[in-house]
């Protein structure tokens, strides 16, 4: 074939039939060629840049490479780069943490109480989702988030918004699982933590038993030779809360925190909602540059124009600077949390690169193609492609014990070129929390002995999150070390098919227990595998032998019926057991290996 005298516009991705009319051949010839270069395509295939440069070229024509939508983008939003002479120093961003009594609230409502002066309206301060604490002329910034979850799911769409994280510990109580939660998600996002031993006020308060505690989990005080400052404080009577401000202070100075002030305003959705009397409002947390009322922006897929400035303290401001949280008026739509918010220098390039993003955000959800999570079975291919260096885990097991072997197996397991990272362990059923930690970290769950809760089902279908369930310890380990030595090549993934709750038993002479059941999702078949659940923990795994309804033998019954399920070589079925109905589905090639 001669030589194709064209000048070929080459600006990412490119389908082959698209290729093919600027080349002006026949597609087939193109697919031809593709083969002969070892790309198997098919007339609508995207072919990525580098690819679709290297056929045009084979074919003879002049290629000329342009930046995308994507990448002019990323230009105009990054602006240019910072000087070290630009750069001023810049209150921290603080999150509170902890178990869910603890005294959470309590802190920062006393720290909040610290700065209330007459000027504000009726002593009232207006919520916003961020507070700014001024303390003996340093300026922290406080986010009222109701803890790791808010902060997990934030850090999972990209948004890194905290500088330091408060963990709240109460003096009587210890360490609760919650507070182990909330260090491991700390620890994943790679932020200092400072812990306020709550409480000391109470009779039965024992702060050492929390240092103790704490150190089990790698937060060692500094006076036991460690790194982790902790502060006995009470939020009540206000004892300790100096020292613990100081604290914040002093490690705000270590990380050396600064921004310029002097360019346009970049900054993250806090929390956004639509307000029946101003419409569709948001806060935002500057993170460089100055943000001003007037300005253009862009937020996520959202455009818009700043017609108000509002301050934590309900006022009107003209602007905000590096740290500062303020309340946004302008929005066309509601954004995201964890959105970015960019200024820029007006409403036309706002409006496209809004569209723009609306549309590759279309583009995904009908490819189908958004994936947070990583599965084992792709793990040893990213491994290759250069993407993954860790294996993230996060463990759940039926038993502290379980946990902690089965952790510390997975954790001795080596490869030249990865490793395993164990996240979070953590005794009970599979939860939101951990599919979002998952999510956020690129993680796999394992769970050992136990069952995921519904809502964790779905949110790990929608994030793409695996989850991996073990009955015998060692197949758990077998799969992780077989991914870091890319030998796994899984044909058969589990699906739950439907759940049922036990609330009758009936003992039916020769058959033996049969569970009065009503089935609340999916459906459940006669001949499946059941997991059989009680309080979080798997207590038996077998086949249905007898599925009725009222006195006739079906195949099936769907959500919202009642039936009654016997089970193979099992009778020990209490009332409040749930069964998780799984089937184990093939998984095409392709994914498998």
């Amino acid at each position: 074939m001669p030589p194709v005298n064209r000048r070929v516009v080459v600006a990412g991705s490119v389908s082959v039939k698209d290729l093919a009319d600027q080349l002006g051949v026949k597609a087939g010839d193109l697919i031809r060629r593709l083969m002969d270069l070892g790309v198997m395509a098919t007339l609508n295939h995207e072919l990525d840049r580098d690819t679709a440069v290297i056929v045009a070229g084979e074919f003879g024509a002049r290629v000329e490479e342009r930046a995308t939508q994507e990448e002019r983008e990323g230009v105009i939003i990054a602006g240019g780069e910072d000087q070290d002479e630009d750069l001023v120093a810049r209150p921290p961003v603080i999150t509170v943490m902890g178990h869910v009594d603890h005294g959470k609230t309590s802190l920062l409502d006393h720290i909040r109480s610290t700065r209330v002066t007459a000027q504000e309206a009726g002593g009232i301060t207006q919520h916003i989702g961020a507070s700014v604490v001024e303390w003996q002329e340093n300026r922290l910034v406080f986010l009222d988030t109701p803890g790791h979850e808010a902060f997990t799911a934030m850090r999972a769409r990209g948004a890194q918004v905290t500088d330091l994280a408060v963990l709240v510990v109460a003096a009587n109580d210890g360490v609760m699982p919650q507070t182990v939660e909330a260090i491991n998600h700390a620890r994943a996002a790679n932020v200092p933590v400072v812990v306020a031993i709550n409480k000391i006020d109470l009779e039965d308060a024992n702060p050492e038993r929390v240092k103790q505690g704490l150190t089990e989990h790698q937060l060692v005080p500094e006076e036991w030779g460690g790194d982790t400052i902790m502060v006995p404080v009470s939020a009540r009577t206000g004892e300790g809360m100096d020292r613990l401000l100081q604290s914040l202070v002093a490690q705000a100075e270590v990380l050396e925190l600064s921004a310029n002030p002097d360019r346009a305003g970049q900054g993250i959705i806090i929390e956004a909602q639509l307000d029946r009397g101003r419409g569709p409002v948001a806060t935002v947390l500057v993170k460089r540059g100055t943000l001003k009322v007037g300005d253009a922006f862009v937020s996520g897929h959202v455009w818009g124009r700043v017609r108000a400035l509002i301050n934590d303290r309900g006022e009107r401001v003209e602007r905000a600077g590096p740290s500062m949280p303020v309340e946004v008026l302008g929005f066309a739509e509601v954004p995201g949390a964890g959105d970015d918010f960019i200024v820029l220098s007006d409403d036309k390039q706002a409006h496209e690169i809004a569209d723009a993003r609306r549309q590759r955000r279309r583009d995904k959800e009908t490819a189908a193609i958004v994936s947070h999570g990583v599965s084992l079975d792709e793990f040893y291919q990213r491994l290759q492609d250069s993407e993954v260096r860790d294996l993230n885990l996060v463990v759940k097991a039926d038993v502290q014990g379980s946990a902690e072997a089965l952790a510390e197996s997975l954790g001795k397991i080596a490869h030249e070129e990865a490793r395993v990272r164990i996240l979070h362990t953590g005794v009970g059923a599979v939860t939101e929390s951990d599919v979002m930690l998952a999510s956020a970290s690129h993680a796999i769950v394992v769970g050992f002995g136990v069952g995921t809760d519904g809502k964790a089902r779905r949110l790990a279908e929608q994030e793409h999150v695996d989850i991996r369930m073990y009955r015998v310890i060692y197949d758990a380990i077998d799969d992780v070390r077989q991914a870091l030595t890319g030998l796994l090549s899984p044909k058969f993934q589990e699906v739950i098919v439907g759940r049922a709750e036990v609330r009758e038993v009936f003992k039916v002479p020769k058959i033996g227990a049969v569970a009065g059941s009503y089935v609340t999702e999916g459906k459940v078949a006669r001949g499946g595998q059941v997991r059989v659940l009680r309080d979080g923990k798997v207590v038996h795994e077998g086949p249905i032998a007898s599925l009725r309804r009222f006195k006739d033998d079906v195949r099936e019954v769907a959500t919202g019926y009642e039936c009654g399920i016997g089970l193979e070589r099992f009778n020990d079925i209490k009332v409040g057991d749930h069964f998780e109905v799984f089937a184990q589905e093939e998984v095409p090639t392709s994914q498998a290996g």
